[in-house]
This record gives structure tokens, C-alpha cells and sequence, in this order.
């Protein structure tokens, strides 16, 4: 069996507080873009991965894709498969795409093996392998608190609308990114900061950990500005970055950016 996880961007992304687990309680919305790998699932005599397309820096059996499968295997007893991993989501770009990989597993699996899981059932599995991968089990625009795995549904849309996502050579660790944050409760709550016009995002939709990784890695400021001059309406960073994304009503503006950003992985997206 094939799956086609997608990645997803952050709009907004708000550091609360820090919990006496040693987690940080977080605010923002997953949204879904169409930003693809591939993965397929098949019996096999051995079990073993196989990833071709961008590389992958880890072994297979930290790769959150195994973690997947072993999880369910040693629930379910099952049988060896091969997986055959293509990537195209860049890694460390704060898009989700090893989350959404295994997330894809588990349903790959439930589906070949017949094992009968709801997505309640499949989320709260995914939950032990990451924060951010019961979100690809629903894959649907959601509101998420707690450490990123407390949804509730959004209606925000951008259908219609056109993302440039940027991927620039650098790379950003989750223990930097939230060494450096300084907590705090937005006034708006990003929950309603949505359901305003795209065009007023920028006054009132933030990601907490750009203030700090902006003054580490300058050239990201230097994205995301560029991304608004060229007319995006919204811009901002995903996650814990490194990934800049910009969303754009005009697609002739957005393929303008994509024509002078040569010297950066770019990807255009039309939602």
C-alpha cells in the first residue's frame, strides 16, 4: 500500500508556559499544505527501510517511520514488511514531514493488516511516537494546545490562495528554539487571530521563536521580509524553522519570488 503524507505550516505559534514536566503548554494552527513524500508499505521477508530522494540523517530504526511500525508490531504481532521511504519534505524545516511520514504508516498498516483502529484510536498511538503526529492522523486545519497534541477543529481557509515555502541551508534545533523563547500568553488568542482576513495576520499572528532565531540566523529575517516585499500577504516562520513561508493571493506574484530565490530549496504551493 502508497501514502502521500503531506507537510504543514504553522500559523502563528505561541509559547505559554513552561510546565513542570519540563514541556512548554503551546498555541498555534496546524494547517495542511500540499507538500508531499512518498511512502509504501509491503510484505516482505525481513523488515527493513528503504529512503531514496532528500537524505536522511538518522539510522532506520530511529527514523519515526520504524518507530511507527514498531509500535503496532509489537501490539499486533505482525509480520515483517519493507518500507520504501521517498522524501521530499525537507528535514528540519519545521513542516512535520517525519511526523506525517509515520502517521502514514500507522494508517498504511491498520489498513493491510486489517486492524480495525478509528483515527481516535490511531492518534492516540501516533502520540507516543511524536507531539506533532496525531495531527497528520486527522490532517485537517485544528487548533492545538498543551505540547501540540490538544486539538480542536479550525475553519480557516486559504483555498485558492498560493504558499511559497523556503528552505534555506540552515538548521535550527527544537532545544535551541526553546532555550531561547521567552513565554508568554498572546493577547488575541491565535484561535481568533485565524478568523481575521489574511491581510491582517501580520499585525496580529507571531511565532514566538523567530525574536531569537532571527538574531542567530539573520538570513531568515532577510526571507520573510523579502517574502513581503514581493507581495505576500502573510509571512512567517514554521514551527521552530528553518523553513520561511509566505502565503500570496497572487500566483503570478508568488512565481515572481520562486524566479530570483535560486540560491535556496523553494517550493510553490498553490492550497
Amino acid at each position: 500500500m502508497i501514502a502521500f503524507p503531506n507537510a504543514k505550516i504553522n500559523l502563528g505559534l505561541y509559547v505559554e508556559r513552561k510546565r513542570d514536566d519540563g514541556y512548554h503548554d503551546i498555541s498555534t494552527v496546524f494547517y495542511p499544505i500540499p507538500l508531499r513524500d512518498v511512502v509504501e508499505v509491503v510484505r516482505a521477508g525481513d523488515t527493513a527501510l528503504r529512503t531514496y530522494g532528500n537524505p536522511v540523517g538518522c539510522p532506520p530504526e530511529k527514523n519515526l517511520v520504524m518507530k511507527a511500525y514498531r509500535l503496532l508490531e509489537k501490539e499486533y504481532d505482525l509480520p515483517p514488511v519493507e518500507i520504501c521511504l521517498y522524501k521530499h519534505i525537507p528535514d528540519g524545516a519545521g513542516l512535520g514531514g517525519g511526523s506525517s511520514d509515520a502517521s502514514a504508516v500507522l494508517k498504511i498498516l491498520n489498513g493491510l493488516f486489517a486492524l480495525g483502529l478509528d483515527d481516535k484510536s490511531l492518534a492516540e498511538r501516533a502520540a507516543k511516537i511524536g507531539a506533532d503526529c496525531p495531527f497528520f492522523i486527522y490532517n485537517r486545519p485544528v487548533v492545538a494546545r498543551g505540547i501540540g497534541d490538544e486539538f480542536s477543529m479550525s475553519d480557516v481557509d486559504l483555498s485558492g490562495m498560493t504558499a511559497v515555502v523556503v528552505k534555506p541551508d540552515v538548521y535550527v534545533s527544537t532545544a535551541d528554539a526553546y532555550r531561547g523563547v521567552e513565554p508568554h500568553v498572546p493577547e488575541l488568542d491565535v484561535s481568533e487571530a485565524v478568523k481575521l482576513p489574511v491581510v491582517e495576520w501580520k499585525c496580529v499572528l507571531t511565532n514566538a521563536f523567530e525574536k531569537h532565531i532571527f538574531e542567530l540566523y539573520p538570513q531568515l529575517a532577510e526571507l520573510k521580509a523579502e517574502l513581503y516585499w514581493s507581495g505576500a500577504v502573510y509571512a512567517s516562520m514554521s514551527g521552530s524553522g528553518s523553513a520561511i513561508y509566505g502565503i500570496f493571493d497572487s500566483d503570478n506574484m508568488a512565481e515572481s519570488f520562486v524566479s530570483r530565490c535560486q540560491q535556496h530549496a523553494v517550493y510553490k504551493l498553490r492550497l
